[in-house]
């Protein structure tokens, strides 16, 4: 069996030294298990190391609203214009320029850029989806041109409704986990933000604030680990945002989740 690595939001409070299988099989989650709003600790053994893998250089980010809610009412309409300019200003700002630490050989982590954004409603989910059928959903909006064909710096971000539960490698969103990200063939890179609509994926925040503060840490790991467990990892603790999981600064006036720093041996 292949093993899944770590690529996700955890919603445990702290983040557990646990391959996706693993986190799956622990079948009971007591409420003191969930995110309390006072993050752990980062582990004093952290240590991200280069697997040999590809990069992003420059970040080209898509977002793509997958859902009947999100273009039907105001506040929808709202939210996703406020996601959409925090890509443009987030992808300019000093969270991408401290990931250059992790530069390497021809991968030279710079700014990137927000590239555009889209409203599907066709076959949207209304209870759950699985990352299979996004994989097979987003596939198709390539092959259709409904969203830009992907380039070695594309990442495309999928926001579902609220209320759909997400399940991946044995998990679920709002049980396990509070996003993630992932690749097709090692060449198509995106993210799944689910709807915060639980305690530990808000975190004591606004919807708003919640959604950055994943986002970034998505954001962050598919920028050093596209394909994940092939660029900077952490075999015993994950990628670059989940050492620091719940630890959160303001950038650009936005909520970011803190990243670790091989360089300063700590979050930053």
């Amino acid at each position: 069996m292949k093993t899944e690595h770590i690529r996700v939001v955890p919603l445990f409070r702290g983040k557990p030294s646990l391959n996706i299988a693993e986190v799956a099989a622990a079948k009971h989650v007591s409420d003191n298990e969930l995110f309390e709003g006072e993050p752990s600790a980062p582990p004093v053994s952290a240590r991200l190391v280069y697997k040999g893998g590809d990069l992003i250089n420059n970040v080209e980010v898509f977002t793509i609203y997958w859902g009947k809610k999100w273009s039907t009412s105001a506040s929808g309409k709202t939210l996703m214009g406020k996601l959409n300019k925090f890509f443009t200003d987030i992808l300019v700002s000093p969270l991408i320029d401290q990931l250059a630490e992790y530069n390497n050989g021809i991968w030279k982590i710079g700014h990137g850029k927000f590239t555009g954004t889209t409203v599907i409603t066709d076959h949207a989910p209304t209870s759950s989806v699985t990352d299979a059928a996004i994989q097979k959903a987003l596939q198709g909006w390539i092959k259709d041109k409904h969203v830009p064909p992907p380039t070695p710096n594309t990442l495309y971000f999928i926001y579902t409704d609220p209320n759909v539960a997400v399940h991946m490698g044995g998990s679920a969103s709002c049980s396990s986990f509070c996003g993630y990200h992932n690749d097709i063939s090692g060449n198509v890179f995106y993210a799944v933000m689910p709807f915060p609509t639980c305690a530990g994926c808000l975190g004591n925040k606004s919807v708003f604030d919640a959604l950055t503060g994943t986002s970034s840490h998505e954001l962050c790991e598919a920028i050093t680990d596209p394909v994940p467990g092939q660029g900077w990892y952490d075999d015993d603790n994950g990628e670059i945002g989940d050492i620091c999981a719940w630890n959160f600064k303001q950038v650009a006036g936005y909520n970011v989740q803190l990243e670790w720093s091989n360089a300063q041996n700590k979050c930053v």
